[in-house]
């Protein structure tokens, strides 16, 4: 099914060194059709040069209110495959970009919703907030990476408990469970997460790359395994041309400290 951008389906602004993208389909609370995971996928794979941080919102009531189901019924078994494996492409390019995403949950975050925020880093919730896999009581299966991304959030007893009973988790219980980082105030959730952003964007490049790229395979390693991951990691970015000069500056903002106080 194609579906027209006028209007856009994602909106992209810079504030400073921050890319701001907001999906912009709030008659539908903006769930997910082809076309929005398409611009997801292209938008984060091409994201400003200038951009080193980035923050993800849902214009209206709701951050994301699942697939679009209108879009299931012409599927077969093989589409549904390469359906699943096109949202896997689209989020990788989020939980394995160029830059951090902090991402502001309010209202529906349901199903492919959940799934979309799970491949962000950093996800701050606002009151409003609601966590549900309704998967389960329609005949489907999680096919966004929640069955890999979310049970590592909440844990696979949590997320078996969603998927079998519908269970709706309020921000407050999906905040205990994990889901949020951060848990605001009503409408403070987009202030918040800018914050958030720009101070990671003044982060060294390769310090932010390790924790998005190289932490999370760390978890999936052996203890021994992961610890020469680490080690390797940590040369390449003590080695940086980028964290030379930030060592260097901080070493003599400190010597100048120590100057003036003598």
């Amino acid at each position: 099914m194609t579906e027209t951008q006028n209007p856009p389906l994602l909106k992209l602004e810079m504030i400073g060194a921050v890319a701001c993208i907001t999906i912009c389909r709030p008659a539908k609370r903006n769930a997910l059709s082809d076309s929005l995971v398409a611009a997801l996928h292209e938008t984060f794979q091409n994201l400003p040069a200038e951009a080193g941080a980035a923050v993800l919102t849902g214009e209206g009531s709701a951050f994301c209110a699942g697939l679009d189901l209108s879009e299931v019924p012409d599927n077969d078994t093989t589409g549904v495959v390469m359906h699943s494996r096109m949202w896997h492409a689209a989020f990788e390019r989020i939980a394995y970009g160029r830059v951090p995403v902090v991402v502001v949950l309010h209202g529906a975050v349901v199903g492919g919703g959940l799934e979309l925020a799970s491949a962000c880093h950093i996800r701050v919730a606002e009151p409003s907030a609601f966590y549900a896999l309704p998967e389960g009581s329609r005949g489907l299966f999680v096919g966004g990476g929640g069955s890999v991304r979310i049970s590592r959030l909440i844990g696979v007893a949590a997320m078996t408990d969603l998927m079998l009973t519908g269970r709706v988790l309020s921000a407050q219980e999906g905040h205990a469970a994990g889901v949020s980082q951060y848990l605001v105030g009503e409408g403070e959730g987009l202030d918040k997460a800018l914050g958030l952003a720009a101070r990671i964007a003044a982060n060294a490049p390769m310090t932010n790359y390790g924790v998005m790229h190289v932490l999370p395979r760390i978890a999936d390693q052996s203890i021994q395994d992961g610890m020469m991951t680490e080690a390797l990691m940590a040369a390449v970015a003590a080695s940086d041309p980028d964290t030379r000069g930030r060592l260097a500056a901080f070493l003599d903002a400190k010597a100048n400290k120590v100057g003036m106080a003598t």
